[in-house]
Parts: structure tokens; C-alpha cells; sequence
């Protein structure tokens, strides 16, 4: 047996290696998530429907701080509907939208970069399946384009995209472009439809509704189109 396996610095070496190996890097990302995902079930999010909002916290403070808080939620699966509403009843349609953009942006990068860092290079070699292997493809080789309709049609949990797409090969700056483009339709839908809740037969409202269905139905008739396409049919 050579000297070295035995010294201190072999061990150590070794457990480093273990210790930064992607299983255990995906165990990490793991933990995190549900701690996160236990820290909402705890502090409850929904709330601030019902304008649960520190009364001091005002200007751009309140918008810095509901951004930020926004972009942690998504990270934690918390949907973003919610937000976006909340983000519309505490700030107006216009600074609420801003907001909510700033914290979907956020959170989608905070996503894709734990993704890329924790998961990627554990979860690569599993992409096996037909309908995988096409996914991964189209979010590599078309990463912009895949977004941008990902993020325009709803339907698709936010972080579970985000994450997805942290494993495939897409780089930062078309994932996020897309984003930010992609989300502005259904964010500004759903925040004039928390500023103008007040007045749920107003016109606004009504139009942000219907917007809200439209794109709905729209995103359920794509995903339909596509799922054939993506499992080589």
C-alpha cells in the first residue's frame, strides 16, 4: 500500500472529494429546498394577500425588500401568481409590475445558478429517456426561444423551469433575457388584477382576467401541440 493512501492528507483529500462530489452537491441543493419550502409553510406568503405588510416599510425600501423576499419565494416553489397579486394590491399596477419583474428575475437566477452549481453535473447523465434528451436539446441549442415561449404561455411551476433549465446547457444571459421579456404579459395581468381587486367588475379588472384565462388556455393547447414532438412522435 503506498504511504500516502494512509496519511492524513489521502483522507483528506478523499473526503474532499466526496464532499464536493455531485451527489453530495445535490443532496445540498436538496436540503436547501426543503428548508426553504419549510420556511413558507411557516411564514405563510399568502398573507400578504390580505395586506400583511409592515406599515413602516414604505418607498423604495418596501419595493427593494418585496423584491428581494420575492425572488427567495419563487427559489422555494411558492407560486408566483400569488406574488404578483400581492405585488399589485400593496404598490399599484405600475410600481407592482416592476416589482414583481424585479423579483421574477431574481428568483429565476437564484434558481438557475444553485441548479447549475448543485445539480447539473449529477443530474446530466440521467437524461436518458427520448422525451429528456429532446428537452434538454431544444433548452440548449434554443435556449432563448424555448424560454421566451415557457415564459409567455404559463402553466409550467416557475422554479421547477428554472431549475430544469440550470441542468441543460443554456447559458445566463439568453435564460434570463427571456425571462425578463417572457414574463411581463402574465405579471402585469396578474398585478392589475391585485391593484384593482377592490373593484372586481371594473374594466381592468376584467380585462386582466380574461388575459390571465386566454393565456391559460393557450398554454395548455401548446403544451398539447408539443408533447408529441418531445417524446419523438
Amino acid at each position: 500500500m503506498p504511504a500516502s493512501a494512509a496519511t492524513p492528507d489521502g483522507l483528506a483529500a478523499r473526503c474532499t472529494r466526496a464532499l464536493f462530489s455531485p451527489w453530495s452537491r445535490l443532496a445540498l441543493l436538496f436540503l436547501l429546498l426543503a428548508c426553504a419550502a419549510a420556511a413558507m409553510l411557516l411564514w405563510h406568503p399568502q398573507r400578504l394577500l390580505a395586506g400583511d405588510w409592515p406599515a413602516q416599510l414604505t418607498g423604495p425600501a418596501a419595493l427593494a425588500v418585496f423584491a428581494l423576499a420575492y425572488g427567495v419565494c419563487t427559489t422555494a416553489f411558492v407560486p408566483r401568481p400569488v406574488l404578483n397579486i400581492a405585488a399589485g394590491a400593496l404598490f399599484g399596477s405600475q410600481s407592482g409590475l416592476v416589482t414583481a419583474l424585479a423579483g421574477t428575475v431574481l428568483g429565476a437566477g437564484l434558481a438557475f445558478g444553485l441548479g447549475r452549481l448543485l445539480g447539473q453535473d449529477a443530474l446530466r447523465p440521467l437524461l436518458r429517456a427520448r422525451w429528456l434528451a429532446a428537452a434538454d436539446r431544444q433548452l440548449s441549442e434554443h435556449g432563448f426561444r424555448s424560454m421566451l415561449t415557457i415564459r409567455l404561455l404559463p402553466g409550467l411551476p416557475f422554479a421547477a423551469t428554472n431549475y430544469s433549465a440550470a441542468v441543460s446547457r443554456m447559458r445566463w444571459c439568453p435564460f434570463l433575457l427571456a425571462t425578463a421579456l417572457g414574463s411581463v404579459p402574465n405579471t402585469a395581468a396578474y398585478a392589475v388584477a391585485g391593484a384593482r381587486a377592490s373593484a372586481p367588475t371594473s374594466p381592468a379588472f376584467l380585462l386582466s382576467m380574461g388575459f390571465i384565462a386566454v393565456s391559460g388556455l393557450m398554454a395548455v393547447a401548446f403544451a398539447w401541440y408539443k408533447r408529441k414532438a418531445l417524446r419523438g412522435g
